[in-house]
């Protein structure tokens, strides 16, 4: 992780999962999609997280795909790229999933805090155990999909923990946004651990902010910035640059991340909204996801169609247009 204090603000995209139309992987445009975000100016990637559907696991395809991002990142970045892989469930489930992130060349682990039944210190004394194999990165998730509400003492112990190098913060929630930072700024290890936005419905206001301890985030772990990726790279460095004119699109990058999360449908169509935004472009053949319930929403396609004409600077499609096919090769 101290390759990322090399960039001026971190640009993680959450990696999603290319599948055919029988839902296998489909293993061009995987690597396809790997390749766009290095040519997009990405400063790492998040592999195995949600975007990448969590059912990969029951799928057979956690350590496929992982090892695919790995592969193509190590033949063909050239430059500091910090590769994270996500792990889930207990205590065991979790320590071998960072092992395998380990063997593969991964820098660090995002550690999901839904596990059913678990208190803050046994969340903790997990985070501890995967910290022997890898640095850790905390997750705040919104309670809206299943994420556990966490007091400011749990986030202070964890950055108090040596391994924890990052936490993302994805509360999509002012108040559990402030536990979180307010935890962090209380530890004795507040500088080593990064803050990444992963509020999708408030990036720009989080990456503009002086948080309280004089905090910053610096960048963002998203789902969103898995599509109009060269986009969001001008996003993140434009605002330190002009925080005025990026002040004044805030709104803009939310009714953005609102047509492609679909948040009016519980976040329903958010795996196949990013799958869209991509098929559109070229670089997915569809939308399909392991489960097959797992559509687009009623009227979504169109919302999708309305936020791409009304922020053209937020869409990179002139971009895809004229690499796609040499990332597809």
């Amino acid at each position: 992780m101290d390759r990322e204090k090399d960039h001026e603000t971190a640009v993680i995209p959450a990696h999603p999962l290319a599948l055919t139309a029988d839902r296998v992987l489909d293993e061009r445009r995987q690597a396809g999609l790997t390749r766009y975000y290095l040519a997009a100016g990405a400063t790492g990637l998040a592999v195995g997280v949600h975007t990448t559907q969590f059912e990969i696991r029951q799928a057979g395809l956690l350590e496929p795909v992982l090892r695919l991002a790995a592969d193509v990142v190590r033949a063909e970045a050239g430059r500091p790229f910090t590769m994270i892989a996500g792990a889930c469930g207990d205590v065991r489930q979790a320590v071998a999933e960072a092992e395998l992130a380990a063997s593969l060349g991964y820098d660090a682990v995002l550690l999901s805090p839904v596990v059913p039944g678990a208190s803050e210190a046994d969340l903790l004394a997990r985070a501890a155990a995967v910290g022997e194999v890898l640095p850790v990165v905390g997750f705040y998730l919104q309670v809206a999909i299943g994420g556990p509400v966490l007091s400011r003492g749990f986030w202070r112990a964890l950055a108090d923990q040596p391994s924890t190098a990052g936490i993302k913060i994805a509360a999509f929630d002012r108040y559990r946004t402030l536990d979180a930072v307010h935890g962090v700024a209380a530890s004795d290890r507040r500088d080593e651990v990064a803050l990444y936005t992963g509020n999708d419905d408030h990036i720009v206001g989080d990456l503009l902010a002086e948080l309280p301890g004089g905090l910053r985030f610096r960048g963002g772990l998203l789902g969103q910035w898995a599509v109009w990726t060269a986009a969001a790279v001008e996003l993140a460095h434009g605002v330190g640059r002009d925080p005025a004119l990026w002040a004044s699109r805030a709104s803009a990058v939310t009714d953005a991340n609102a047509a492609v999360f679909d948040p009016g449908n519980g976040f329903a169509g958010c795996i196949a909204g990013v799958h869209e935004v991509l098929r559109r472009q070229g670089l997915l053949a569809g939308t399909w996801c392991l489960d097959p319930a797992e559509t687009l929403s009623p009227g979504q396609a169109e919302e999708l169609t309305r936020v791409s004409a009304a922020y053209p600077w937020l869409t990179d499609d002139d971009f895809v247009a004229e690499h796609v096919d040499d990332w597809l090769r």
